[in-house]
């Protein structure tokens, strides 16, 4: 019996090494995968009318709308005009040396665009994206609108409309046909936050 203990040991020696041997490799195959699904996701759109769209909030420069903010107000804007969508949700808080809240601003930019006033929602407490539809609810249920469009950078798509049917929204992607996120001097980094993010709500659903 004593024999059989060093070829035992030896046997379990050998399956845990070749677990942590492959763990880093596992582990960088299933960020991979989640980059190409994040870049597949980013080209879906759905054209099917919507009662409203809700635009995630983004960075506000000088209480204007961020170059990257003002991509996803004109994308809502245009499925406005042409009837897709019949309220427009604004989201965003007040960010850190700013005055006025990211919903705020969009909803000044979406009125001097030509945009009634009296279809536009905001909520102006959010600071993340799972906070942007989760104040969207309460203006959601009040209005009676169900099923939504979510208006946001292309990469952003797969983490959003994910938080969004987590929470029980009827949400489709709609994301913006223009980005700043093309070139790979700045696409390869929003990727990369999108896949630390993703994994972050993964696990902890925040």
């Amino acid at each position: 019996m004593m024999r059989l203990v060093g070829p035992i040991r030896r046997r379990r020696f050998i399956r845990s090494y070749w677990r942590i041997a492959i763990a880093p490799s596992l582990f960088l195959a299933a960020v991979l995968s989640l980059a190409l699904s994040i870049n597949a996701f980013g080209a879906r759109s759905d054209a099917a009318p919507a009662d409203a769209a809700i635009v995630l909030g983004a960075a506000v420069d000088a209480d204007a709308p961020s170059p990257v903010f003002e991509e996803r107000l004109r994308h809502a804007a245009a499925l406005f005009n042409s009837g897709q969508v019949e309220w427009i949700v604004l989201t965003g808080g007040v960010g850190q040396d700013d005055t006025l809240a990211e919903s705020e601003a969009g909803r000044d930019w979406l009125i001097a665009e030509g945009i009634p006033p009296d279809r536009l929602l905001i909520e102006t407490q959010s600071r993340t994206s799972k906070q942007n539809f989760a104040f969207a609810l309460p203006l959601l249920a009040e209005h009676d609108l169900n099923r939504v469009l979510i208006v946001s950078d292309p990469l952003h798509m797969r983490r959003a409309t994910r938080i969004a049917t987590d929470l029980g929204l009827d949400a489709h992607p709609s994301p913006t046909p223009t980005s700043r996120f093309t070139s790979l001097h700045t696409r390869i980094p929003m990727l990369l936050r999108e896949i630390y993010l993703s994994l972050h709500y993964y696990a902890t659903r925040q």
